[in-house]
């Protein structure tokens, strides 16, 4: 059993940092992260945009289209001139804290491989990763931010906190030489996106009328729709996240089954005892909550530990959501810090309990149990949300003095498919 988990880690770590240049490639483990890398960009096009889309008021449903796309084709360009090169790069005496090289892919060749599939592959495979997590701030600052300032602000934050921390758990950084357990992206996607998304929301301010006003989504037939392949899309995230087409790959995709399903349900019980009536939002929103929280663990952890933290990540992310809007007031959007947000620190520090061994996880490195390896994932946890406020408060100031932050009142008032892009998403 040790032998099959110093296996596992010491695959991880190699193939992220692309220690085993020149290994025979292999076909099957290629074929599945093309699959995977497929399915990955289908959760931000289409399936987030039509999430957020049909959550937010018509008069603004566009915009939100818009910006997840615009986003989609500049962080791909960004990471090919210097993303990539940051988050896996070799960065000599600062290889613990960024990687350096690799400008416009220089490196990567067409017969270069990263473990046993093309390093081509793997470039691409986590550039979806680097696409979807600035998307998902978009929940946070939906309805209200200009788009050229949602344009520099998701360029220069790819640049300055996703792709350095991402360098930290998955690129040879200081994270993954303490041993974080962070198999898909609980710290580097969920925790980063939903603390970024909430920091947004603190500085640019309420939308016109929040709480008073009432802003129920426009198109929840919309919503489910884009939730529905959020799901299915969430397994290229997740089993991908192996690097190969293996038994852990396959146990990652059952455990982020069951832990959406679990999550949905919880969300939507709890809805149905405190309001009566069980809804179609807070079922998806709780499936999110599900995926969101085992994304960290999904690795490391089986079918019990798959259940149990989707049922956490229900109960535990709707409280949340309640508290931001309700007691603390403060309107991120589309609830992003408390579904990503706190569910990717939920999930960060139990990927620490349940991959003990008698929860049918995977067990520990040598020389670690489960408080030790608590404490390394609180530490990662505390380092990713410290660093990605301050550097997000920093990249806003910037965005701000450049070319300012949220629209005017007016322009707010007629919606932002008219006032920014000319386009009305409904003509009726």
């Amino acid at each position: 059993m040790y032998f099959r988990k110093a296996f596992l880690f010491s695959t991880l770590a190699l193939v992220h940092v692309g220690a085993w240049a020149g290994t025979e490639l292999d076909s099957g483990d290629t074929a599945w992260l093309l699959t995977a890398t497929a399915l990955v960009l289908f959760m931000t096009l289409p399936g987030l945009a039509l999430f957020y889309g049909g959550l937010v008021r018509s008069k603004n449903a566009l915009s939100v289209l818009m910006q997840c796309f615009a986003i989609a084709c500049l962080m791909s360009l960004v990471w090919l001139v210097c993303g990539y090169g940051i988050a896996f790069g070799d960065g000599g005496d600062f290889n613990k804290y960024f990687g350096l090289g690799n400008f416009m892919l220089s490196d990567v060749s067409r017969d270069l491989a990263n473990g046993t599939i093309p390093e081509s592959v793997f470039v691409m495979f986590q550039m979806t990763f680097a696409i979807i997590t600035p998307a998902l701030i978009v929940g946070g600052f939906a309805e209200r931010m200009k788009f050229s300032a949602v344009l520099l602000f998701s360029t220069i934050w790819l640049l300055i906190v996703y792709a350095p921390i991402c360098h930290w758990v998955w690129g040879g950084g200081w994270l993954a030489d303490i041993g974080l357990l962070d198999f898909a992206g609980g710290t580097v996607v969920h925790i980063n996106a939903g603390v970024a998304a909430i920091v947004v929301a603190m500085v640019i301010g309420n939308r016109k009328g929040f709480p008073t006003t009432a802003m129920p989504p426009h198109n929840l037939t919309m919503t489910v729709t884009g939730a529905s392949m959020l799901w299915v899309g969430w397994f290229g995230f997740n089993a991908g996240s192996a690097v190969a087409a293996n038994g852990d790959a396959g146990m990652a995709m059952l455990v982020t089954h069951i832990s959406a399903a679990a999550g949905s349900l919880a969300w939507m019980f709890i809805e149905w005892v405190k309001h009566g009536k069980p809804s179609v939002l807070g079922i998806v929103t709780g499936m999110v909550a599900g995926l969101g929280m085992v994304t960290p663990a999904s690795g490391y952890i089986g079918p019990m530990g798959g259940l149990a933290i989707g049922l956490i990540g229900g109960v535990v992310c709707y409280f949340a959501t309640q508290f931001i809007k309700r007691t603390l007031k403060i309107d991120d959007s589309l609830d992003v810090f408390p579904v990503h947000g706190v569910g990717g620190i939920l999930g960060t520090l139990l990927a620490a309990v349940f991959a003990a061994e008698k929860f049918g996880g995977i067990g520990y490195a040598e020389g670690r149990d489960m408080i030790s390896q608590l404490g390394v994932q609180a530490l990662g946890v505390v380092a990713t949300i410290i660093y990605c406020v301050v550097a997000t408060f920093a990249i806003l100031w910037v965005v701000r003095l450049f070319v300012g932050l949220r629209v005017d009142e007016d322009a707010e008032t007629q919606g932002l498919d008219l006032s920014e892009h000319d386009e009305r998403g409904y003509i009726l």
